[in-house]
């Protein structure tokens, strides 16, 4: 727990406060803390350093980038002043909006990427894509039921669930993604696949109205994990079920720039997390494949009740 006087110290200055109230919103880079705030590369790191030193900051390395957060321990007093300060501050309040316009980019960039990829991934490499896992998943799916495809690509999971399914809605948020995935459903004559646009952490799906969330090596995609996993709970009816695939945590750093991932997978103890703050229960994790070549990406299997 750092000192609560020296932390004080540290806040004074509004520089840091509105640097401290960011990212207590979200994790950032220096460069996009430059974007939001207007101020100079040295500035924001000498200040970061100060913050760092005070013991109210951590960091992380993100590929080429080093992403800053709040401690997790922080005293809850603490955090309560340095709101309450913020009036006094009256660059606040652009400040958040500027945050919503960073992230927005922050998507637009992921965006873009699988933009780029509509209609490839049939016939291109994709870490942790096994049909093995694939088959492991649903072999625990019991139709007829209403499937959301959540983080669906261009739809070759959704096509497969749509054989067996009632109704499998696809959600994906690159529009080239969707309008391919729509297309195909339609020269196929597949009726019951619908495609919407949406993201994960806010799905275009009605409260309590599908009996299975599927995330298909999609969650390390979505900028906060657990928020996408609560989306689905919200989705999901009573006595409903979740399932996921992804890759197992590994350090393979080059996937950010090769696959644009957000997070280089998960252990499983990270998933049964999010699903139990979620609300989900009975949750069972297990990984299903390993890949024979380097870097060797292994798949993880969650399933869950609502």
């Amino acid at each position: 727990m750092p000192s609560i006087l020296r932390a004080l110290r540290t806040l004074a200055d509004p520089s840091r406060l509105r640097l401290f109230l960011l990212l207590e919103r979200e994790e950032l880079s220096v460069l996009e803390l430059q974007e939001i705030l207007s101020t100079g590369q040295s500035t924001i790191s000498t200040h970061l350093s100060q913050l760092k030193q005070a013991g109210l900051v951590d960091d992380r390395r993100s590929g080429k980038n080093i992403l800053y957060r709040l401690k997790a321990d922080l005293d809850g007093h603490l955090l309560s002043l340095a709101r309450e300060a913020a009036a006094e501050v009256p660059e606040t309040a652009n400040d958040i909006e500027a945050l919503h316009l960073a992230m927005q980019r922050r998507q637009d960039r992921m965006r873009a990427y699988f933009d780029e990829l509509a209609g490839k991934f049939g016939r291109h490499y994709v870490p942790g894509r096994s049909w093995k896992a694939l088959t492991e998943m649903l072999l625990r799916l019991l139709p007829p039921m209403t499937i959301a495809d959540l983080g669906a690509g261009e739809g070759t999971v959704s096509l497969l669930l749509a054989q067996r399914a009632r109704h499998v809605i696809a959600v994906d948020n690159s529009e080239k993604m969707v309008e391919y995935g729509a297309r195909v459903a339609r020269e196929h004559g597949v009726a019951n696949l619908e495609y919407r646009l949406g993201d994960l952490e806010s799905l275009p799906i009605e409260d309590a109205s599908v009996d299975i969330a599927f995330f298909s090596q999609s969650l390390h995609h979505a900028q906060h994990p657990e928020r996408a996993v609560a989306e689905a709970y919200r989705i999901v009816k009573p006595g409903g079920r979740v399932a996921l695939l992804d890759l197992v945590r590994h350090t393979f750093e080059e996937a950010r720039e090769m696959y644009a991932d957000l997070w280089l997978g998960f252990a499983e103890v990270d998933l049964r997390r999010y699903f139990d703050q979620a609300g989900f229960r009975n949750v069972e994790t297990a990984v299903v494949h390993r890949e024979a070549e380097a870097p060797h990406f292994q798949t993880v299997l969650a399933v869950a009740d609502k």
